[in-house]
């Protein structure tokens, strides 16, 4: 079969190669690939930047954002052969720490998890793969199309659980909330704000192409005149920043209306430094009871929130964020950014132009 693999920490080592078809455990589903979702983390593993092949190889199979289709599942597994899958990307460690033997794993505290397609697991990007019946989940029948958008629905599907939660150490009934970023995860925090009820408002410095027009088809507000224009005219009681810019993160951390609560997601590049007032950042947020908190990765529990709410959404304008469909064996094209670029994904099952 075909697989997408790379060398760790060596640049262009991306190919596209023939590699041995899974044999499954006894409590393993074999599954045929249908899609992987190319994110900014597989592009640092694609540039050289990051990533651990599994013990004892030197190529790691990338791509963590599956969607797949089930060829055969053990008896009493609760899946059959036809189910569309999602594999979850995280394994906690093999000596738990007290998180992960609680089932948070996205929470482990001592590093020494794995994940499929980053840290010493083989991903998703392969024609045929593998996963634990436990570390599987069942997506709507209809989602064939876009079940691939899964994985980054888990992401911000925690983000608003981290904020309610937060929200929760005293009164909180949100209204406005302000999303930083109209890339997949602000679209879907977005997305998930519109189905909490919120009024919600996007920030993005494009003024054109696909994403004004998807933000307001969600009954959404689109801005792209700044952060400190978008806070000013919103002030939100909560701010999902997914950008991961220096200056936009600081600015959220201090927009938003007291109490309110900020959810980063996104992950800053080292290295670029820019000045902040921090005794006057402390000042507000102490002042006005504000709360800021990080959030990566997703646990069982995130992944079938996220099911509900893709089942929950209108199809077509999931499939409207996917913005390029690029085939297997064309699979380099996929980390080339393209202008107007949302989700760009990897189509699994086609080996032809006609992606």
């Amino acid at each position: 079969m075909r697989a997408v693999t790379v060398r760790p920490n060596h640049p262009d080592s991306l190919e596209v190669g023939d590699v041995p078809e899974p044999d499954p455990g006894d409590d393993e589903l074999l599954v045929d690939g249908l899609a992987v979702g190319v994110c900014g983390t597989d592009k640092e593993i694609v540039a050289g930047d990051y990533g651990w092949a599994p013990d004892g190889h030197d190529r790691l199979v990338i791509g963590h954002e599956s969607l797949g289709r089930v060829r055969r599942a053990p008896r009493g597994s609760g899946f059959s052969a036809g189910d569309l899958v999602v594999g979850v990307v995280r394994r906690p460690d093999p000596e738990p720490c007290p998180a992960c033997a609680h089932g948070e794993f996205d929470m482990c505290r001592n590093g020494d998890y794995t994940e499929r397609g980053i840290k010493e697991r083989d991903g998703y990007a392969s024609q045929v793969w593998t996963v634990e019946r436990d570390y599987a989940v069942k997506l709507d029948p209809g989602l064939d199309r876009v079940g691939v958008l899964m994985e980054p629905t888990t992401v911000v599907a925690k983000a608003w659980e981290q904020v309610e939660r937060v929200g929760a150490r005293a009164w909180f009934d949100p209204r406005r909330v302000l999303v930083t970023g109209a890339g997949p995860i602000g679209l879907l925090a977005a997305l998930l704000g519109v189905e909490r009820g919120l009024d919600v408002h996007v920030l993005d410095q494009v003024d054109s192409g696909p994403k004004p027009a998807l933000v307001g088809d969600l009954g959404a507000k689109y801005h792209s005149d700044g952060i400190e224009r978008a806070v000013e005219a919103v002030r939100p009681d909560v701010i999902i920043e997914a950008t991961g810019a220096s200056h936009i993160v600081f600015e959220a951390i201090a927009g938003t209306a007291a109490f309110g609560v900020v959810c980063l997601t996104g992950v800053s590049p080292k290295g670029r430094r820019i000045t902040v007032d921090a005794g006057a950042l402390n000042r507000e947020l102490v002042l006005e009871n504000d709360a800021v908190v990080g959030s990566v990765n997703a646990n069982l529990r995130h992944y079938r929130q996220a099911a509900d709410a893709l089942a929950r959404a209108d199809r077509g304008w999931l499939e409207r964020m996917i913005t390029r469909r690029v085939p297997l064996d064309r699979a380099a094209e996929a980390f080339t950014a393209q202008d107007d670029d949302i989700k760009v994904v990897i189509a699994l099952d086609t080996l032809d132009e006609n992606a």
